[in-house]
């Protein structure tokens, strides 16, 4: 079965037989695939009226347990986003009513972040029809292959997630 990266691989190949093209063989379709992922999760958070962004704050909250709360430092580790950023983010889930600030407890000058019971079924809901999406994009890889896929895409992510500071 051919794609499009095989016609501009063999477009390359026709046009700059000098140069060695094969890491488009991959990373083009990472890249393509990344592209069908980000369509497949709007589609799974807009029908439960989510911004990428508020899925992302949501789960991390819903991932860290009972009592559902985290504090805005753990947020922006999990989030990858700036101080001023997440601090707009909270602002805006709170006006939604999907999550509240509490004083922290151990910090008198803290606040955390708890999920509301709203967030939560939010962030579930939109959770299970992510993962239906992101089912129905794995549907022609067998479960040994998706296996084998995860492990070697895992060689390649790693180091970047494992860079100090």
């Amino acid at each position: 079965m051919e794609d499009e990266v095989d016609r501009l691989v063999a477009a390359w190949r026709r046009e700059r037989p000098d140069l060695d093209v094969e890491p488009l063989e991959v990373l083009s379709r990472v890249s393509r695939l990344a592209r069908h992922l980000d369509r497949a999760r709007r589609l799974a958070f807009s029908e439960h009226s989510l911004e990428p962004w508020e899925f992302d704050v949501l789960t991390a909250l819903r991932r860290a347990g009972s009592p559902y709360q985290l504090s805005p430092g753990q947020l922006l580790t999990q989030t990858l986003v700036t101080s001023g950023t997440m601090t707009n983010r909270i602002d805006r889930l709170t006006k939604k009513g999907l999550v509240e600030r509490l004083p922290d407890p151990s910090d008198r000058r803290g606040v955390l972040v708890r999920l509301t019971e709203e967030g939560q079924d939010r962030a579930d809901q939109a959770l299970a029809g992510l993962l239906d999406q992101e089912r129905a994009i794995l549907a022609e890889l067998s479960r040994a292959q998706r296996g084998e896929l995860a492990g070697l895409l895992r060689q390649l992510t790693a180091p970047f997630d494992n860079i100090p500071g």
